[in-house]
């Protein structure tokens, strides 16, 4: 694929005679097999009027527009996302009987395909996207073959109806629901409507704390310390972690601390999935308790308690290149991140700064990902020139920064020099300081209870230990769930997750401190 060297099935080529017709598609058809192919998508849909209405938005591009262009294998008339259902059986010729599975879902290949930026977005915005065809009887296919309905039994549930639901009205609970129990669904689609059906029954239950047993310990440095957890209780029916998640642990000192997850248990082995988490933990020198306990104290079949894991990391699936700047134990909040893009062979680039070799974790691991992975090792006198790095940032890339505070400060001077847009970067602090002078806090909405926060408080422990429904995740200030409405007083704002107008009215109850005294509403 042009600018990309990744596997690519997009820009086929035009068939004119028979062609034999499996159950995984066209004969000689060729998918990445990552993400494409297999029964649900055997076979490509496309509305032959489409190409017009491409040509009238992209004049620049006409050339690409035509059939094939979009990886299709079927071109039709007269059939589109508003008249395809889902579930619809449909005769192809004399031979061929097919089903439509599911719509098709866009990813950054069509970008390059079509070298526009973010067009893969447009796809679904327009209703343009095509569908997909399981195979239910195999035969010979020929064009000029008449496409007939055979049989419509959920005539609700058009093509475009499925997408609206599943990228733009996302949050509608009834409906996700109800496509969660469509079984003629292809599993891409209906998997995504269960996860979300899923999340929403959790999201709003209060913490909820499970006992995880230490199964392994190793020191990956002098300095960083692996631990692996796994579940007392093997829950056969727990969710798989997603890669960039943070596990909430509630240690047997009273300290409640997060830790970015670095690895999970493979899909193979099915009864840990969900149930096994690996951390990295770094010994902070002014550690009040944590990173402390953990090193000196915790050992192999101690039992944890560890609350919901969550992630703020939102993969970036538009992106063509994936960036990765982190430093020292700021690598452990992309690890698991990085080995899920290299396994489904997507494009990424790793600036990883050491102290030395022999402060380097999961070097095996890194070294694994070949030359995608660069290392400044402070101890030779190698710096990463960070501004260069962002300077050089492929078209359509993603950026991910995790590191010391110096390196944070940096890589935001040069995004904003250089004119990166916000929703292409992403920082992650993998350390917050929430400590600092004493203050009170009023909270209106709680029948104008009056908190103190001490010296060595945050607020969200504070607020959590008064009442109960204070949600949370990363802990230190990346992700924003601890958001808090401020109505009067000053505030000392830590964090990245909020922007400057939204910190004029509100707080990182987890980072951040009131000056004083302020009044808040959870």
């Amino acid at each position: 694929m042009p600018g990309l060297e990744i596997m690519s099935g997009i820009d086929k080529k035009m068939c004119l005679g028979p062609m034999k017709v499996g159950k995984l598609g066209l004969e000689g058809d060729e998918h990445d097999p990552t993400f494409h192919g297999g029964p649900d998508k055997a076979i490509l849909g496309y509305c032959s009027s489409h190409y017009a209405a491409w040509h009238a938005s992209y004049p620049e591009r006409q050339d690409r527009f035509v059939p094939g262009g979009f990886g299709e294998n079927f071109v039709t008339a007269k059939m589109n996302e508003r008249n395809v259902c889902i579930g619809d059986v449909i005769s192809v010729g004399p031979e061929v009987l097919l089903q439509v599975s599911l719509p098709r879902q866009p990813c950054f290949k069509l970008n390059h395909r079509f070298s526009l930026k973010n067009f893969a977005p447009v796809t679904y915005q327009t209703s343009r996207t095509g569908w997909y065809y399981r195979v239910l009887r195999e035969g010979v296919v020929s064009v000029g073959d008449e496409l007939r309905l055979v049989e419509r039994q959920w005539p609700k549930w058009t093509v475009e109806r499925v997408q609206e639901y599943l990228h733009r009205n996302t949050g509608n609970l009834e409906m996700n629901e109800e496509l969660s129990t469509l079984e003629v669904l292809g599993q891409e689609s209906r998997g995504q409507f269960m996860k979300r059906v899923a999340r929403a029954r959790r999201k709003n239950r209060t913490d909820t704390w499970k006992e995880y047993r230490i199964i392994s310990r190793k020191m990956e440095t002098t300095r960083v310390v692996s631990l692996v957890l796994q579940a007392v209780s093997l829950d056969p029916e727990a969710e798989k972690f997603v890669p960039g998640s943070h596990a909430r642990l509630k240690l047997p000192n009273g300290l409640i601390r997060s830790y970015s997850i670095v690895s999970t248990a493979n899909k193979k082995d099915k009864a840990n999935v969900g149930n096994l988490f690996e951390l990295g933990v770094a010994l902070d020198d002014k550690s009040r308790g944590g990173s402390r306990y953990l090193h000196d104290h915790a050992q192999l079949g101690n039992v944890i308690q560890v609350g919901r894991i969550t992630s703020d990391v939102v993969p970036a699936k538009s992106a063509s290149t994936h960036v990765f700047i982190a430093g020292g134990i700021g690598i452990t909040a992309f690890m698991d991140l990085l080995k899920r893009y290299h396994t489904i062979h997507w494009a990424l680039k790793l600036h990883y700064a050491v102290r030395s070799a022999q402060e380097f974790p999961y070097r095996d691991r890194l070294e694994a990902l070949g030359d995608d992975v660069v290392v400044y090792d402070g101890s030779k006198g190698q710096r990463m020139d960070i501004e260069a790095i962002v300077k050089a940032l492929p078209w359509n890339s993603h950026l991910y920064v995790c590191g010391p505070t110096r390196m944070m400060a940096a890589a935001k001077e040069a995004v904003q020099k250089h004119g990166i847009p916000a929703d292409e970067v992403h920082f992650e602090a993998f350390a917050a300081e929430v400590t600092g002078d004493a203050f009170d806090v009023q909270v209106l909405n709680r029948g104008d209870k009056l908190v103190r926060v001490d010296e060595e408080e945050s607020l969200l422990e504070v607020l959590r230990r008064e009442f109960d429904d204070v949600p949370s995740s990363c802990e230190v200030g990346n992700c924003g769930t601890c958001k808090v409405k401020v109505e009067s007083g000053r505030v000392e704002h830590r964090g990245t997750a909020l922007s400057e107008e939204e910190r004029r009215g509100s707080m990182l109850a987890c980072v951040s401190r009131g000056i004083g005294r302020i009044a808040i509403e959870l």
